[in-house]
Order: structure tokens, then sequence, then C-alpha cells
């Protein structure tokens, strides 16, 4: 139950970005109400005058030409309700959809490697759509039926107040078997969802990994595990559509009852000569439009259900803490160069209790190369992530030109590092805007300083390969390139950025000696005047560092120049001895 009342505070919360169209929507439902009652009086005044007051149809020429009037009216305030009401819905999904991707990039990738990539997708996109019917038919339909059956019980109650208190005593029953079925349906709802993530997520992993799957003839085994959970979601699904349409059903049913009850009252009335056919009449037209927004609300009361049981997801997205924007007045200027680091007992702890860095402190100095070196598990990627803003350190400080890290904007310390990861993501679209990425697009991409970028990352001949050179469209991930094409044009990305920080997670471990030497000369290059630092996997890539450091369990344990940490002895020289030995 708390969850559901989260989940509906959360829905009503987002009704004060949408409060005009869904004060159109509304509107136009009391427009159509007060039509449809006028709609009534007119057609009772014809039937009644030319049926029983001997009228011809001269006598109700102004009643016959307003009636058509009236249908037409009745038509475009349904038109205006319709698409106001689905404007609203649209926009709160479109803000939904923009708050959740801010979240995405707030979180980072080191915080939602965690979470399954389906179900994050299944969030952002299935959890989104199903809030639409909240708003888009919920929402309206409480509002008019606390306005419309009440304006029409006023409007009834001079006619006949024995159909009034018909209504009166038989509308509180459609609010009231929601609730029931509500209570009921709640839990359905929410294990309805969990279902559907837990298999989007799921299906999303297994085809990601079809190859490795194939490999080990595994394949059939999780067709068959994805097919069982599919199994399971129908069956989920089904107990949450038997519940809403036996709930429309029995709706359904008490509002036709109450509608045959008044109906009788009033045939036995006009039978007795107890009350006019022209009050009968129009109260009797008047019956289904009362009952209406009840009957529309118990039809759409399982929109409700399904938005609380999916905003769940949406809530607890959007509840991960991730990194935040900087005071205002802690904010500083910076002036940018090759920045100066330093770290100061950095501690990071991770969410299953293990630590990447434990108390860890050194400088680097602006201009100043860095290799990190240390078995697996040592913590180099954590300083990394650690610079990148996509992880926060526990305890400790990390200074930017004795400028604390976190009261700078990370989006504008982004814009001055150059990351060069192991295997860097190339994104379909052209090679042109996969080296210049954020920094430039479409028709005002400079193509002079992108080929210049390209010469400096020794990627120049093989754009001019290319059919179409810099327009020439990539795969995904870059599947149509070789490993050591994807790294030119990253190192051509990198160039482009004109960074002030490199940053490397070594970009050569996988390609062969050739291509590793080229990808070196070029780094070479990028490096000259920057402060860079690099994870080194392949300990023959660290020798031109100007310092070493050596990481074991997060901690740092040596530092120094090559020659100087193989004097030394220690974890360095075993991890070069170890090296040779394997190579």
């Amino acid at each position: 139950m708390a969850e559901a009342r989260a989940g509906e505070s959360f829905l009503k919360a987002q009704k004060e970005h949408v409060s005009r169209p869904l004060r159109m929507t509304v509107g136009a439902g009391l427009g159509i109400g007060g039509v449809v009652i006028v709609q009534a009086w007119l057609l009772a005044r014809i039937v009644s005058a030319v049926l029983f007051d001997g009228a011809s149809l001269a006598d109700v020429t102004m009643e016959l030409v307003l009636l058509p009037a009236i249908f037409v009216a009745r038509a475009g305030l349904t038109y205006i309700s319709e698409i106001a009401s689905f404007q609203a819905a649209s926009e709160v999904k479109r803000r939904l959809r923009d708050e959740l991707m801010q979240q995405v990039l707030r979180l980072g990738p080191v915080r939602l490697a965690e979470h399954k990539t389906g179900t994050l997708v299944a969030t952002i996109t299935d959890s989104v759509d199903a809030i639409h019917p909240y708003y888009a038919r919920y929402l309206p339909a409480v509002t008019l039926t606390a306005i419309l059956p009440i304006a029409i019980l006023i409007v009834v109650l001079p006619a006949d107040w024995l159909s009034a208190l018909v209504f009166l005593v038989t509308a509180p029953m459609t609010p009231l078997f929601m609730i029931l079925i509500g209570k009921g349906a709640e839990a359905k709802n929410q294990k309805q969802w969990s279902t559907l993530m837990r298999m989007s997520g799921h299906l999303l992993d297994a085809i990601k990994g079809l190859p490795t799957l194939k490999l080990f003839n595994a394949s059939r085994r999780e067709a068959e595990v994805v097919s069982a959970m599919a199994e399971g979601y129908r069956r989920d699904t089904m107990a949450v559509l038997r519940v809403a349409f036996l709930s429309s059903l029995a709706l359904e049913f008490f509002a036709t009852v109450s509608i045959a009850m008044v109906a009788v009252l009033i045939g036995f009335r006009l039978l007795w000569g107890e009350m006019t056919f022209f009050s009968g009449f129009f109260v009797l037209l008047l019956a289904p439009e009362f009952y209406a927004p009840l009957r529309s609300l118990g039809a759409h009361y399982h929109a409700r259900m399904e938005a609380i049981g999916a905003v769940d997801k949406i809530i607890a997205l959007l509840a991960l803490a991730g990194e935040m924007p900087p005071p205002v007045e802690r904010a500083r200027a910076m002036a940018w160069r090759a920045p100066r680091l330093e770290f100061k007992d950095v501690t990071v702890t991770f969410a299953d209790g293990r630590r990447g860095l434990d108390a860890i402190s050194f400088v680097i100095e602006a201009g100043e190369r860095i290799a990190l070196v240390g078995p697996s598990g040592a913590g180099k990627t954590t300083v990394l992530n650690l610079l990148l803003g996509f992880v926060t350190p526990a305890s400790g400080e990390i200074l930017i030109d004795d400028v604390p890290m976190q009261a700078c904007d990370m989006a504008t310390w982004r814009r001055h590092i150059a990351w060069m990861p192991q295997r860097p993501h190339m994104f379909q679209m052209s090679v042109g805007d996969n080296i210049a990425m954020a920094e430039a697009g479409g028709n005002e991409r400079d193509a002079k300083a992108l080929m210049s970028a390209a010469r400096e990352a020794s990627a120049e001949a093989l754009i001019e390969r290319l059919p179409h050179g810099l327009d020439t469209l990539t795969e995904e991930d870059g599947r149509d390139l070789s490993g050591g094409e994807v790294q030119r044009i990253a190192l051509a990305r990198a160039f482009h950025r004109r960074p002030e920080l490199v940053l490397m997670d070594e970009p050569t471990a996988h390609l062969d000696p050739d291509t590793e030497k080229s990808i070196l000369a070029a780094s070479e290059r990028l490096l000259v005047g920057r402060t860079s630092i690099t994870a080194a996997h392949r300990l023959n890539t660290v020798e031109r560092a100007d310092r070493i450091f050596v990481l074991e369990n997060g901690r740092l344990v040596d530092e120094g120049d090559h020659e100087t940490l193989l004097k030394r002895g220690g974890l360095y020289a075993d991890l070069v001895q170890r090296a040779a030995s394997e190579g």
C-alpha cells in the first residue's frame, strides 16, 4: 500500500506540468455535459410537443434547427477533449523520458553497471508508455465524475425527485466497487510489471550474449528459459485482465440495473398519470448520461492500477544517487591548461562493500605522464573513473589545480578530457560525426579540422580509402572496421577535442604489434604538453612515462620511473619479470 501511495503521489505531482491541457480536457467534458442536458431537453420537447400536445413540425422548427447544431457542438467538444488529453499524456511522457535520460547520464556507466540494460530500456520505454492512459483517460474521468453527475442531479431534482433519489443512492456503488477491486488487483499489477522488467532484462542480455550461447551450444536452453518467462508473463497479464474485465462487467451491470430502475419508476408513474411525458422522457434521456462518467471511471480504473505498477520502476531509477551539480557559490572558474591533479586520502567503496581504493594519496604535476600498473583489481580503472566523474569518493578529496573536484561542473570538466578506452565505441553515424562527437555535427562540421585530427592520429589514409571519406557511415560499435581502424578513429576523436587531460586504458591492448607501434607513435604526439594517465596492462608501454604508480589492493605501494622501480625490486619488478616470461 505504501508503494501504491508513493506511486500515485508521483503521478499526481506530474499534473503540475500539464495543468493547461488537463483543464481543457475537463472544460470540454463539462461542455459536453451541458450540451447533453440541452440535447435531452430539445429531444424531450420535440417528441412531447408533436406526439402529445398536437404540435406540427413547424411549431418546433427552432428546436429542430438547434438539434443538429447541438450534435456538432458535442462532436467538436469531444474532439477537443481527446486532443487535449492526448497532449497532456504525451507531454508527461516526454518530460519523464527526458528526466530519466538525464538521470542515466548523471549516474554514468559505473553506477549503472549493476543494473540490467534490458530493465533500464523497459523502464524508459514500456513503463513510461504505461502511464499514458492515466493522464489521457483516468484523470479526466475522475474530474468529470466529481462534477458532471452533480450537475445532472441538480437539473433532474426539480423535474423528478424520485429519480434524483435513485441517482443519489446508486451512484456511490461504482467508486465503492472500484476500491474493493483495487485492493485485490494492485498486487497482480505489481507482479505483472516485475515479470515484464525481469523478462526484458533477461532477453536483451541473452541477445547480447548470443555468440557465446551459440559457441557453447546453450542457445536452445536459453530459448526455453525465455519461453518460460514469457509464459509466466502471459499468466500474470491474463490474471490482471480477468480482474479488469470482470470489474468492468460488474460496473456496467450496476449502471444498467440503475438505469432500468429509473425507467421502471418513470413508466409506472406515466401509466398512473403522476408525471408528464416531457418530464419522464427528459429524465430518462439523462439517466444514461448521469452514469456515463461513472462507467467511464470504472472502465479506466485499470489504467490507474497499471500506471501505479509501472511508475514504481521509474521512481526507483530516479531515486538512485548520481553526480550532483555543484552549488553556485562553490563553483569556481578554472584556467584551462594541463591540470595539476592531487588525490588526498581518497577511498572508494562499492555497493557490495569492496574497496576500490583505500586512502590513496598522490600528486600529478601539470603536463606529467603517469602510468598506472598493478594486478587485476588493483584500482587502476577506479582512478580513471574518479577523474571521469563516474565514481565519487566515499572519503577523501580530489583537487584539480587546487580546486576541489566536487566544486567543478562535471559537464565543463569533461569537455577538457580525452578518454581512450581499450574498446572505443563507434556510433552508427558517419566517420566524421564519430570523430567530432558533441563538438560539431551536420553541415556545421569543419572538414579541415577533422582531417587535421585524422592526420595527427595516422588515420588520414584510412579515411581516404573509405568510399565516402568522412561521410562514410559506420555500423554500430564499428563492426565494419578492424580493431586498429577503430582505435585510429578514436585517437582522431581525442586530437579533435584538443584536451588538457588525456586518460587512457591501454588502447593498444588488443592490437597486433605493427598497429600497436603506429598507435603508440600517434599517442605520443597527443600527450605532448598535456597531463596524462594511462592504465597499463602491457608493461612494455609504460617505459616512457615520467612516473609509474604501482597499485595493489587499492593502495599505492610504489612509484618512480621504469629504471628506478626495476632497481628497487618489489611488485613492479615482479610484474615485469612475469610479463617477460609469459612473452
